[in-house]
């Protein structure tokens, strides 16, 4: 049996799991907040608990939670018995990321492709634009294959 961490050790790697995900676009006080809830042992947690933990401000959770629920990473519920907001991590929610990212590749396909019209196919900027437009349409086929796999190899 593996020794409960320390509180200490809990945030720093709260902070650099969500250092990752900014790095990857996800902005930074969301990304702290996913990795708070990441690592709460239920998965769920209020407002105050998360301002608590991450030691920032309401309003920063506030902000934090909205983007949050925008993207449905997150949700929100009513446990029995409170008044208060519980706000639960997706339990795919990493595969929920990857899907979000890969609308965007079909989304950089469709400019691309759209642009290589525009200035023609034979053109210098037409021949750069559908390259990048077949690169976005290949990584796009197989990031759409690669979720369907993991869904069906890991089922909820």
């Amino acid at each position: 049996m593996t020794a409960e961490p320390s509180p200490e050790a809990v945030s720093q790697f709260v902070e650099r799991f969500a250092g990752v995900l900014a790095n990857s676009g996800v902005p930074t006080m969301s990304a702290r907040v996913m990795g708070a809830m990441l690592v709460s042992p239920t998965g769920t947690m209020t407002a105050a608990e998360l301002a608590e933990a991450l030691t920032i401000s309401q309003p920063a959770v506030s902000g934090a939670v909205r983007q949050l629920l925008q993207v449905s990473f997150i949700s929100r519920e009513r446990l029995p018995g409170s008044r208060k907001d519980h706000y639960r991590i997706r339990e795919d929610v990493f595969a929920a990321i990857l899907e979000r990212r890969n609308q965007a590749l079909s989304e950089w396909e469709s400019i691309s492709r759209s642009g290589a019209s525009l200035f023609g196919s034979g053109s210098p900027v037409g021949t750069r634009l559908t390259e990048a437009a077949d690169f976005f349409a290949f990584i796009h086929t197989d990031m759409e294959q690669m979720i369907k796999n993991w869904r069906t190899e890991h089922p909820r």
